[in-house]
């Protein structure tokens, strides 16, 4: 599975957000993330029309999270910015057929759909503020397995 810098910058975002618990402003949201502020512009701009965020203009003006931190799980921020979790070829999994050998092929693509489902709709904003995370997903990290690269 690849994350594009997107997902990745608009969780961190998020995130911030949810440390916060404030009004936020763009340059301090990139500046405490690394984050080129035109493209964070973009993201918050696709996280406000997704709910994830809410804005308010002027000179006291920011984002904030639209909800509680805890209400909102890192899928609904990547949903927010990049749409569906897992697709091939831009279809749902579930919507594919595949002929002769491959028949089965569809079935491993809407498993890794909820393997990555799992995960992500696990972890809420509020426990990465909170630099912790559910014990089931962390048991995952645990395996010393899970930190190679293939």
């Amino acid at each position: 599975m690849r994350t594009t810098a997107k997902a990745d910058y608009a969780v961190r975002a998020a995130v911030e957000l949810a440390a916060a618990g404030e009004l936020v402003t763009a340059e301090h949201i990139a500046q405490a993330q690394g984050i080129p502020v035109n493209f964070l512009e973009n993201i918050l701009r696709d996280l406000r029309r997704g709910g994830i965020v809410d804005s308010r203009r002027g000179q006291q003006g920011g984002y904030t999270l639209a909800r509680p931190a805890a209400e909102i799980s890192v899928a609904d921020v990547i949903r927010a910015v990049e749409g569906p979790l897992a697709n091939v070829r831009g279809h749902p999994p579930e919507d594919l057929e595949y002929d002769g050998s491959a028949a089965k092929l569809r079935d491993v693509w809407v498993a890794l759909r909820a393997s990555v489902r799992s995960v992500l709709e696990r972890v809420t904003l509020a426990d990465l503020a909170r630099g912790e995370l559910p014990p089931e997903i962390a048991l995952l990290t645990s395996d010393a397995d899970a930190w190679v690269r293939r």
